[in-house]
This record gives structure tokens, sequence and C-alpha cells, in this order.
């Protein structure tokens, strides 16, 4: 028999409720041995989705005034018998319930765990399981709304609809070639070319719109780079709305990496403000600078700011060949100043470049239309399927190359019983995708990664 599991559903901190959530075949009686109902009755005898209030007991004492909501099998998350116990949401408190469930035969749940049972249990795919986990973590509207449709289902639809195709050919190829004696009909080669290029097509969908879906769903590290004085740190922040990084006229003020995650439009940033580039005798100074190098080198997004104040230097030149054929914008800072400037040198340079004065709260909007438009994002559907991971793009990929040999294959003659071994590969791969031929390895470091009490 399989543990009844409990563990805490709500944060480990003071709020105005805690919950506690049992799940497992004993998971009422467990319940029932530490929650008595004010009116008396028992929780194993009332139906699923009622709830009772009353008291919970630890060591013969009431220590809190409660309510017990119960589930029963199937008609669960996890598909299993199933409490929720709501206590007063101090931290004491909570433990100590906690601690009662423990007592009375639960388990302390394992990461993810509740979730890898609803998903054992056929309550929802894998591609749906992962999404919990994005749907918790999402920072913003359209990551939030773009998890939640791939909980509904959005990516398993579009998936199993090329699998049903895939596998229709796959079943009539095999039919004809394994019985060659029976009346079965040869399938037409036009229409097994017709399904292969709508599979194709399907999913080169979902992989163009992978790297889109991961900067919304997931942010993308962004460095801030110049030159000391070049605006760096007011421009860090205008984007955080509050002063993250230390403003000063003093060059090399700002000598270590400052590190904030923020919100553009629907994108998340993970910033880092970083040291002035210059040339520098100061030992500490230096450190930040090398540390700043690293950074360009290591940054998905490059925000390259120049002092149009001032002359472009030695410094503006390294940098700007350091940012050459990465993915990086040109902010040529201090506007509002009379330029000194070679703007053209800049633009020689960088595809993207913008021009702002970072003490200016109206620039934020300039620099938010300009980040979008440069990660390609502008245009981004969130209710559309999106591929949520990496595991899941490289299946994709995978079943995609399948496909693709199976219409070489096609076009070059090959027979039938060879397309077919290319389909099922296909196949296999849209299936360990959506979790129907997952490993146990990949199922288990799926749910490792997902917090206790989900």
């Amino acid at each position: 028999m399989e543990k009844t599991i409990a563990a805490l559903a709500t944060g480990n901190s003071a709020g105005g409720i805690g919950v506690i959530r049992i799940s497992g075949s004993e998971a009422i009686t467990i319940a029932g041995k530490i929650f008595k109902p004010a009116d008396g009755s028992f929780l194993n005898s009332i139906k699923g989705y009622r709830a009772k209030y009353g008291n919970v007991i630890y060591k013969n004492e009431k220590i809190d005034n409660a309510v017990a909501l119960v589930f029963r099998a199937p008609k669960s998350y996890t598909g299993e018998n199933a409490v929720e116990i709501s206590v007063h949401g101090g931290i004491f408190i909570v433990q100590k319930t906690l601690e009662a469930v423990f007592d009375a035969g639960a388990y302390p749940a394992e990461p993810g765990e509740f979730t890898k049972r609803a998903f054992l249990n056929g309550k929802m795919d894998l591609t749906q399981a992962e999404s919990v986990a994005d749907l918790i973590s999402a920072g913003g509207d359209a990551a939030a709304k773009a998890s939640f449709n791939m909980l509904q289902g959005a990516l398993s639809e579009k998936i199993n609809n090329v699998l049903d195709k895939l596998m229709d050919s796959s079943a009539l190829m095999a039919a004809w070639v394994d019985y060659p004696d029976e009346e079965i009909p040869q399938l037409d080669e036009a229409s097994l070319k017709e399904t292969l290029l709508n599979s194709e097509k399907e999913l080169e969908e979902l992989l163009k719109s992978y790297d889109a879906g991961q900067i919304i769903t997931q942010g993308i590290d962004a460095a801030i780079v110049g030159r000391p004085n070049a605006g760096k740190s007011t421009l860090m922040n205008l984007m955080a709305g509050r002063e993250k990084s230390i403003v000063t006229d003093i060059a090399g003020t700002t000598r270590d990496i400052v590190e904030e995650s923020v919100k553009l439009g629907e994108v998340a940033l993970h910033l880092s403000d970083t040291a002035g580039l210059r040339t520098s005798n100061d030992a500490v100074e230096s450190i930040g600078i090398k540390r700043a190098y690293e950074k360009i080198e290591n940054a998905a997004l490059i925000i390259a700011v120049f002092d149009s104040s001032a002359p472009l230097n030695e410094d503006d030149f390294k940098l700007m060949e350091k940012c050459r054929n990465k993915l990086s914008i040109a902010v040529i800072n201090k506007m509002d100043i009379k330029s000194k400037c070679d703007l053209s040198a800049v633009e020689n340079y960088f595809d993207n470049v913008i021009h702002i004065s970072a003490n200016n709260p109206q620039s934020l909007k300039t620099l938010v239309n300009e980040v979008q438009n440069v990660l390609g994002v502008c245009n981004f559907d969130s209710s559309a399927p999106l591929l949520a991971n990496i595991r899941q793009k490289n299946c994709c990929k995978n079943a995609l190359n399948a496909v693709n040999e199976a219409l070489q294959a096609l076009n070059s003659g090959i027979t039938f019983d060879a397309i077919n071994v290319l389909i099922d590969s296909a196949v296999d791969e849209l299936l360990a995708l959506t979790g129907k031929k997952a490993t146990t390895e990949v199922v288990n470091n799926i749910f490792s990664k997902f917090c206790v009490g989900k």
C-alpha cells in the first residue's frame, strides 16, 4: 500500500490561514484522529466535497479551531482520498498541526509528490504537471496565462492531434506490411505525405515559439554595462522603480555587481548593474570591472550605456567590440544635455539603439518597447500552445527530425516498412513529451524540482 503523505500547502510564514494537505488511502482516517467536528460527527462518515468546522486535537488537547475539507478518490487533485485542514496561519500552530498529522500516521511528502501522484493516477499528463510549477512561479500576467493554458491542456491537445495522425498512419502501414495476404488496403502515398507535412508544420510552430515563451515565463538575464558615470545605476533605478543602486557623480561608485529582478512590460529581466568599465589601479574596483566583462560574456541580453554628453573613448569602443554578435541594446543616455558623442559610431556597432535620459521617468516606456521588440515578445500569444522547458523542446525537436527523415525517405521511394520505423521514433518522442512513455528517472527529476506541498 502506498504511503499516505502530508505537507504544508501554503507558505511557511505567518498568514491568515495555513493549509495542511493529506493524501493517500488513509488520509481521511488519519485526519479523523486529529480533527474533531464541532457537531460530533466523524470525517469518515461524510461524503466528498464536504467541509466540517471543528478543532485540531494534539496529545488530547485542543490546539486550534479549524476547517477540514474532505475529498474522496478519484475526485481529488491527486486522484486519492485527500483532506485539507485549514488552521489559523501562525507558524507555531501550523507546525503543531503538521506534527500531529505525522504522529497520526502520515509521512512527510517529498517535493512535488502531490502533483506526481496526480500524474501517476491519470489526473493530468506530464506537460500539465510541469505547468503547475510554472504557474506558481509566474512573474506576470502573460506568464500566468500561458502557464494556466498549459495546465488546461493546450499543449497536450496539440501534441495528441499530431500523435493520433502519425499513429493511424503507422498502424495502417504495419498491418499492410505484416499481413500481406489479408485484404488490407495499402496506405495511399499522397495521404501519408500530407500527414507528415502537417505534422512537420505543427512541430515547427511549437519550436519557433519556444524562445519567446521562455522569456515570458522564465525571464532573461540582462547586464547593464558601460564606462563610469554613463548612467548605468540611474538606469537600473529607473527600471527597478526604486533606488537599488547608489548614484553619485564620483566615478567608480559601483564596484560590485548589483542584482535585481524587474518587470518591463511582460518581460522579467534579471538585471545586473555592473562596475564602470575603465582601466583602474584600485584592486577592489578592478575585481568589479573583471566581473562586469564576465557578465558581458554570459548575460543573454546586454544593455550597453553610453554618455551622450562626452566623446567616445577607448573603453567605449572596447565595449562595442565585446557586444558584437550578441543580443544587445545601445542606450545613448543623457540626451537632455548637449551631445558630444559620435552617435553614428555607436549605430555602426548596434542594430538596436535608443536615445533617452535615464533620470526622466518618461524614458522607461521607450526602454520597455525596445526590450520587448529585441526579445521578440511584442506579439506573444499567451493562449497558444507552448513548450515550457528544454525537456519538452528536445522531445519535440527529436520528433520533428524523425518526421523530416520520414519525408525524405518517402520522397526517395524507400519502402513503407523503413518509413514506419521513423514514424514510430517520432511517436515515441511525443509520447515521452506527454509522459505516456517517460522513464521513471525523468519523472522523478521533474517532480524533485517542485516545492514541498504541491
